[in-house]
């Protein structure tokens, strides 16, 4: 219990001044052993005082100081760290099935593509693979009329030469092709393209028959008339092919071949020869 009036403090004085006097008294009346021992017990008795020796300061760090009410102030011992329990994120399980099934699909797209790619390129390598070509040989007029009802009847005979300039591939000429005749925007006639085969560096000449009847004659039969005195009647000549390409003894899909010939004649007249002054041909292919 902690004293801290004015008479308990000058109490407590005179009682520690009285016990210092009693131990200078018996000091001065022991024997010079028994003063070595009262000045330093530690050294007659050593492993008694060793036992008792503290491994630990009483008090923690720093100095001791009273309050501001006059309690003595001791700091508390510093408290000891805290085991924090370590906690491992994993991630589900179906989020990572998910993960490893997108990498391999998309391993599997880009080994695919790969894979197509070189394919492709040994091709060209080994059979160099080139687009057939066409011209037009003749255009003949053997009706062209305008009916009672005002729609414009055509009918046209065209020669075709068709030329597989490849020397490794085979062109096979499906169902469903077709050939028309078209004047400023407007189909005149068209007809079917026949179905055959064509082999290496082979040319075949074809003759084809187009008839059509269209809506408007009156005016498509003036515009040609005001076209045919002036000598030079444009023409567009379009050509749509199914083929299925050959490499050796296989065969591929389908493919479209398009085809338009930008014609100038000279003439409509009909049962006769018309001469073609221009003629410029494009192609290309379609899968």
């Amino acid at each position: 219990m902690n004293i801290t009036s004015e008479f308990g403090t000058s109490n407590l004085n005179l009682h520690v001044q009285h016990k210092f006097a009693s131990i200078n008294f018996h000091y001065q009346d022991a024997s010079p052993k028994t003063r070595i021992a009262m000045a330093d017990p530690q050294r007659i008795h050593p492993d008694t005082y060793s036992r008792f020796k503290p491994t630990a300061p009483l008090m923690g760090p720093g100095p001791s100081s009273a309050s501001q009410k006059g309690y003595p102030f001791q700091h508390p011992p510093a408290p000891l760290p805290r085991a924090v329990p370590l906690i491992f994120s994993s991630q589900p399980r179906s989020t990572t099935w998910c993960c490893r099934c997108f990498c391999w699909t998309i391993s599997l797209i880009i080994i695919l593509l790969i894979l197509i790619g070189v394919a492709i390129g040994a091709i060209f390598l080994v059979f160099n693979p080139k687009l057939p070509q066409y011209s037009v040989d003749s255009l003949r007029i053997t009706d062209l009329r305008l009916n009672l009802d005002l729609t414009l009847y055509a009918r046209f005979d065209v020669k075709i030469t068709a030329n597989n300039p490849n020397e490794k591939i085979g062109i096979y000429y499906e169902k469903g092709g077709s050939v028309s005749v078209w004047f400023q925007g407007t189909s005149l006639c068209d007809g079917p393209l026949p179905k055959f085969y064509q082999g290496h560096r082979n040319v075949t000449r074809l003759g084809v028959t187009l008839t059509g009847q269209r809506e408007s004659g009156s005016t498509i039969m003036s515009a040609l008339q005001l076209q045919q005195q002036a000598g030079n009647i444009p023409l567009d000549l379009h050509v749509h092919a199914p083929v299925r390409i050959e490499l050796g003894t296989w065969k591929l899909r389908k493919i479209w071949i398009l085809g338009e010939c930008l014609l100038v004649v000279d003439s409509l007249s009909t049962n006769s020869m018309i001469s073609i002054n221009a003629s410029d041909c494009k192609f290309r292919s379609k899968l």
